[in-house]
């Protein structure tokens, strides 16, 4: 049965940017973008698995939901969007970033309020390329995960498996699909303190930090990751990564080489909206040339 939601956005609410974020490479089997150009989610939600449908029509947008999570997708909608972010609290503090503020007014911070959903895909992307995070991450949904309920099961979506599902996952499949014994341990350990992981969503950026860092295996860089999606951290700055201190020293200052400290200090000034100001950064597409070689896929699977 499908359940629908009408929600009229009080400001502009751009679609495809806000929820771009949650897709994990272009053949992520829990997101696909329709040939009408509507957003599909497949999700495991508190209520159970559920197919959420994201379409614009005209000045409102419409949800259609399907499977036991459809009335809790449904209520999260709004949120989902960026109803609970709040740009006013953003002041600029360089012409680029005006700049780019200016032009993207429907850019909102998202909030899905489920932690392991972000959290895992985040774990597999720790240090290897996107190619091979979004390749692990297919390959597994494919084979363990559930049909998305409704019409998506025929576009062949995949709900992600429950934690005992995760639990379950030997060691051979987490090889087949390219996951280091780093990584997989890391998920195992969350999965069997996931309930005490989802309480995060509640808690301040501070708390839910130290809540996720409290597995071994997850540092600043994953909790980020996570807390951007699942909680809408507007000051959810990624530490650790291997580009976007450059790329921030590269915009704001043309310096290159720049590490985490510096780009720390040059985003103090945006204090409480860091995330937000990295994201218009990365908006604007003024980045470095690249002079080192990308980073080797490697295939963990031969190993």
């Amino acid at each position: 049965m499908c359940v629908r939601r009408v929600w009229s956005p009080p400001d502009p609410c751009d679609l495809a940017r806000n929820l771009g974020v949650l897709q994990r490479g272009p053949g992520d089997p829990a997101f696909q973008i329709g040939a009408d150009g509507a957003f599909w989610r497949a999700s495991r939600t508190p209520a159970g698995p559920g197919t959420l449908r994201i379409a614009r029509e005209g000045t409102e947008i419409e949800g259609r939901a399907w499977g036991p999570g459809a009335e809790w997708l449904l209520a999260g909608l709004p949120a989902l969007l960026g109803a609970d972010d709040d740009p006013s609290a953003f002041v600029p503090r360089h012409r680029l970033i005006h700049a780019v503020h200016r032009r993207h007014p429907g850019l909102r911070l998202i909030r899905t309020g489920l932690v392991l959903e972000s959290l895992i895909p985040s774990i597999l992307e720790q240090k290897v390329t996107g190619i091979e995070a979004y390749r692990a991450w297919r390959l597994l949904l494919q084979r363990h995960g559930e049909p998305a309920p409704g019409p998506a099961e025929g576009m062949r979506m995949r709900v992600m498996p429950d934690p005992r599902g995760w639990a379950m996952i030997p060691s051979w499949e987490w090889h087949r699909a390219g996951v280091d014994a780093k990584r997989s341990s890391t998920i195992l350990r969350a999965v069997r303190v996931a309930r005490r992981l989802e309480e995060a969503t509640s808690m301040d950026l501070a708390a839910a930090s130290a809540r996720l860092r409290l597995i071994p295996g997850i540092g600043p860089w994953t909790a980020a990751e996570t807390l951007q999606r699942s909680n809408g951290m507007p000051d959810a700055v990624t530490v650790g990564d291997l580009h976007l201190p450059g790329i921030v020293g590269y915009a704001l200052a043309g310096v290159r080489g720049a590490d985490d400290e510096a780009m720390l200090e040059l985003l103090a000034p945006y204090a409480g909206q860091r995330y937000r100001a990295a994201r218009l950064i990365l908006l604007s597409g003024r980045v470095p040339s690249r002079r080192a070689p990308r980073m080797a896929v490697r295939d963990f699977r031969g190993m």
